[in-house]
């Protein structure tokens, strides 16, 4: 079997809802990573075999098939396919799972995978599938199967409900997700995975340099004081503090076999060990990171104290709360520059974006592997091993 690598992997900038993305096409966010891409590596577009690209809402302007309209838009001409898939949460990160399989198996040796998602001008739920208004279009066929629909929310305090999390054990944890993305941000940690972007907002030229979501100033005292977003006063534990943010933006990462990066002098950053995904019980939903994990360490014969960083992407706090409890990761480890609480959860784009995170990560530290999971929509969950070179 060939070898995946990581050769270079970047992100935008995730503009805050309403924010300075608002007058950007979705189409011409998806294709700034691929630019820089292009830039940092120097290549020809044309060695590009396939464009794989997330996105969870792929409707109006996100339809189509951004996969291959971003290329096109980003100047890569004609000749470079590309496609869009849609595994909910968990798209970005499938994209790149599916682009390292498919070097694996021999199938292509230069692809570029990753996702999008602008909520500001696509919301979450424009497709039908958010069901938080009491409307769904799952067939009644479904209800044969499964007693009840619910929407992500609920299954985030149907699993605080069970493990016992209180409201301010999660807070704690979005405190800390606050204060490590400042600390990162601080640290420049942020740099060589951000490409600025140059866009336009109210008909006025913007550079749009960093995070937009982030509260660095956020505390315990302030999120006291939020109103519950899912279930009514004292009998919930979730609110915008501790949820993960609606942004905009998109995420990339260029994905070769050993023998092309050699060939085009390219220096990787991580190998792609081990990939996963798994479906769990719909209901409850978003527990999909603990068998996730279990099951690719499996397949990768190894055990969770040879894993040195983590990435449990912070839709809900109670979410990567029980995933600490069940598989007894240290927090120190997990999610170390902060998380979607802080910097937001660009749904297409979101698993693109924490192996990102992980490989720079690995490079800036030296340490050996990381383990990044997402839980996923109607109860999936997804999980991918990467070692530094």
């Amino acid at each position: 079997m060939n070898s995946a690598v990581i050769v270079d992997a970047v992100r935008t900038p995730f503009g805050k809802r309403g924010g300075s993305f608002s007058d950007t096409h979705p189409q011409d966010l998806a294709a700034e990573p691929l630019r820089a891409l292009e830039e940092r590596n120097g290549f020809d577009p044309e060695t590009i075999e396939d464009v794989i690209y997330g996105c969870v809402t792929p409707i109006d302007e996100q339809g189509l098939n951004i996969g291959r309209l971003a290329p096109m838009i980003a100047g890569w001409g004609d000749g470079v396919p590309g496609v869009q898939l849609n595994r909910m949460c968990g798209s970005g990160q499938q994209a790149v799972n599916f682009a390292a399989t498919n070097v694996m198996a021999g199938q292509h040796d230069v692809l570029v995978a990753g996702g999008v998602e602008h909520m500001t001008r696509v919301p979450m739920g424009s497709d039908g599938a958010d069901g938080i208004d009491g409307s769904s279009t799952v067939s009644e066929t479904y209800f044969e199967q499964f007693d009840e629909l619910t929407h992500q929310g609920e299954g985030a305090e149907r699993i605080a409900e069970e493990y016992g999390f209180s409201r301010s054990e999660l807070d704690e944890l979005a405190v800390d997700s606050q204060r490590r993305w400042k600390a990162a941000c601080d640290d420049d940690r942020y740099d060589d995975q951000v490409v600025p972007v140059e866009t336009e907002l109210d008909g006025e030229s913007v550079v749009v340099e960093r995070d937009e979501h982030p509260r660095p100033g956020t505390d315990l005292e302030t999120l006291e004081s939020l109103p519950l977003s899912f279930r009514p006063e004292g009998e919930g534990v979730h609110h915008p503090g501790n949820s993960s943010g609606i942004v905009d933006g998109a995420s990339a990462l260029l994905i070769a076999s050993e023998e092309a990066a050699e060939a085009h002098g390219w220096e990787p950053m991580a190998r792609i060990v081990q990939t996963e995904v798994v479906g769990v019980d719909p209901i409850t939903m978003l527990t999909g990171p603990i068998p996730a994990t279990e099951q690719v360490l499996e397949k990768a014969d190894m055990d969770l104290e040879e894993i040195d960083l983590f990435e449990v992407n912070e839709a809900f706090a109670s979410v990567v709360a029980a995933w600490l409890e069940e598989t007894g990761v240290s927090w120190e480890d997990v999610n170390v520059n902060g998380g979607a609480i802080a910097h937001g959860h660009p749904l297409g784009a979101t698993g693109a974006m924490l192996l990102t995170k992980l490989a720079h990560e690995l490079e800036r530290t030296g340490v050996d592997t990381a383990l990044s999971t997402m839980c996923i929509g109607f109860g999936q969950g997804i999980a991918t091993i990467i070692e530094r070179v």
